[in-house]
């Protein structure tokens, strides 16, 4: 229960300290978006940095050389815990937005750093501002900025397994002409949600998979892209479990 106080304080006044730094950010901004975005990355990637050890945790990251150097990418990930963002953010190599919840956007302070990284707020319920929060999701990756994505579409509540990926999900990479990457987490529950309120020590692993480029899959792939990179993730977390969380 400690670790839980201390980081909802360091939180607290991560948020508060940094209204200073956004207005510095704002200016930068103005004279230089590319330099705002690299620097609110860095900023934002610290923070989580600085989470990440408070909570004691463990993080393995690997695969990061599968991650194409000439293109902004569609990062997809299964989703078990709030710290997936926390622990993914700082993980990858450049500026990469969120496809996150509607109601994010409702946190003061939070919100700003959030669209400093290019996230954008996907309204579930609204199919009409979905499918434009996916066209914006489209036009940032051309723009070269990454997104990640999570296509459970909610946060899943039960160890080891996976909810139906939303096929809209990749529409992003579709139209946007980008390349997909496929991104196991494993045991990141194990910070949090697996004994809330109380965090405790945990090794959590992220890899990141082979780049998939939609117009060179089959059709038949294409049709069910949710399946195919659901299943491509949960072989992969399985065996990734096996070799680091052994019996």
């Amino acid at each position: 229960m400690i670790r839980f106080i201390i980081i909802v304080i360091y939180l607290l006044l991560y948020l508060l300290l940094s209204i200073p730094v956004l207005f510095i950010e704002w200016i930068i901004g103005k004279k230089d978006p590319g330099l705002k975005d690299r620097s609110s990355k860095a900023i934002v990637g610290w923070g989580f940095r600085c989470i990440t050890k408070l909570a004691g945790t463990d993080l393995i990251v690997r695969g990061l050389e599968n991650i194409p150097k000439d293109t902004a990418v569609l990062y997809v990930g299964n989703h078990r815990s709030y710290f997936d963002i926390v622990l993914t953010c700082s993980a990858f190599p450049r500026v990469t937005g969120y496809v996150a919840k509607l109601e994010m956007r409702k946190w003061p302070l939070l919100n700003l750093w959030m669209k400093n990284i290019h996230c954008l707020f996907l309204d579930r319920d609204n199919i009409k501002e979905g499918l434009k929060t996916i066209l914006k999701g489209a036009e940032e990756v051309k723009k070269g900025i990454s997104l990640c994505i999570f296509p459970e579409g909610t946060r899943n509540k039960v160890n080891d397994t996976f909810l139906p990926f939303h096929d809209g999900s990749f529409k992003i990479a579709e139209k946007g002409g980008v390349p997909v990457i496929p991104m196991v987490i494993v045991n990141s529950a194990g910070v949090f949600e697996d004994h809330m309120p109380k965090i405790r020590r945990a090794r959590v692993v992220i890899e990141f998979q082979e780049p998939i480029y939609i117009d060179r899959l089959e059709k038949e792939v294409k049709r069910n892209l949710g399946s195919y990179v659901s299943g491509i993730i949960s072989e992969r977390y399985f065996q990734l479990k096996k070799e680091f969380y052994p019996g």
